[in-house]
């Protein structure tokens, strides 16, 4: 049942990072007088996500390969059977090191504690139990994949969101969302939405063109 509940966290977008996608929806339109601030880390934050899986895409190419744990014979150790089957085709090629799902989700949850401590608290644990843990337990990554991921993710973001550097990449954004509202709106709709997928779509294609250039 632990088995079933792990590949179930993994699988499914809610527990895969929805719900911190909802939270940044949340921000961008809580208003009040720190309005633009938060739509700044929100605008900010989400750029960063996107640097962290383009980092952590290029060092998985260039630094030494590391295989997947479930797919390393030589670690003697049992994985559920399920989660590693379905995941063979799409990254037993990819090396496991780092997590870029750890650098992504870390930076999301970075940017929400910069905005709320609380509610980053609460990211960070949502972070850890629904999308670490269960890439861990079911021979995805190493704990050191993650915790190199986690690392970095909470650097990037950081590094985006000062408040001087955090200004002039939101500006053109929040002079689009006014000159082009519905516009702007359908757009990171479609954005959040990748988000909330991993960017699968956009990580697959890149892989091919890597492959095939």
């Amino acid at each position: 049942m632990f088995d079933y509940m792990a590949m179930a966290m993994e699988k499914f977008y809610f527990t895969r990072g929805l719900g911190l996608v909802c939270i940044l929806w949340w921000m961008w339109f809580a208003g009040g007088p720190t309005q633009r601030r938060n739509r700044e880390i929100v605008i900010a934050t989400t750029i960063a996500t996107f640097v962290a899986l383009v980092v952590g895409r290029l060092l998985a190419h260039y630094m030494p390969f590391r295989i997947r744990p479930f797919a390393d014979p030589d670690l003697m150790m049992r994985f559920p059977a399920d989660a590693s089957a379905c995941k063979v085709p799409i990254i037993r090629t990819w090396s496991s090191f780092p997590s870029d799902h750890a650098m992504m989700w870390c930076a999301v949850s970075t940017g929400i504690f910069l905005y709320s401590k609380r509610l980053g608290i609460i990211a960070f644990l949502y972070t850890l139990a629904f999308i670490c843990f269960p890439r861990i337990y079911l021979g995805m990554h190493y704990p050191t994949d993650v915790l190199a991921g986690a690392v970095l993710g909470v650097a990037i973001s950081l590094v985006l969101n000062q408040a001087a550097l955090r200004e002039r990449l939101a500006a053109p954004f929040l002079d689009w969302s006014v000159k082009y509202e519905a516009l702007f709106h359908v757009g990171i709709f479609l954005l959040s939405f990748e988000l909330a997928s991993q960017f699968d779509e956009l990580r697959k294609l890149s892989e091919f063109v890597w492959k095939h250039l």
